[in-house]
């Protein structure tokens, strides 16, 4: 999945204001623009649409870690040059303080079944034998899960929940 996208689904899965989404970057000590989420969430065939790259998805995810959990003593981890998959959905399982039994759950309203050991697969480290790739349509379907669990009622994905910006 593109990080643009990502970062679109999970301001509408939060219903995250501009504002929410600097504040956001900030707890990760990243000041950045309202003009800059803004070209972030963008469609991609629009002018003014700028790449989110995973450097920046990065420090968005450790700042939602510290907005969601607080932020931890001393520096602030250094966000990765390179994310998969696998490194966003387990920062969004730490940002909401998930367990194995959560995660399976929230996966469950998007209709998608998988076992504890299938799921520990994602989180295992690369060089690990037991180590699973987390393809998109995993993300996606966490992503969607969070949705319907967070946001009842709202049982698709939109496509660009963010074309028209909120005034904050």
């Amino acid at each position: 999945m593109n990080k643009n996208d990502i970062l679109r689904r999970i301001r509408y899965v939060f219903d995250f204001s501009d504002l929410e989404m600097i504040s956001i970057f900030a707890q990760a000590d990243h000041p950045v623009k309202k003009s800059q989420i803004i070209d972030w969430l963008k469609k991609e065939d629009d002018p003014a649409y700028q790449k989110c790259n995973d450097t920046q998805m990065a420090i968005f995810l450790n700042g939602l870690i510290n907005k969601k959990r607080g932020k931890r003593d001393g520096p602030q981890p250094d966000p990765e040059k390179s994310l998969t998959n696998n490194a966003i959905f387990m920062k969004l399982k730490i940002a909401l303080n998930l367990k194995a039994d959560d995660v399976i759950k929230i996966l469950a309203l998007a209709d998608v079944k998988i076992s504890k050991h299938e799921l520990s697969a994602f989180f295992r480290r690369p060089d690990n034998r037991h180590y699973r790739e987390c393809k998109n349509q995993i993300l996606r379907n966490f992503l969607k899960g969070l949705q319907l669990k967070y946001r009842p009622g709202s049982n698709v994905v939109p496509e660009d929940p963010w074309n028209q910006h909120s005034p904050s």
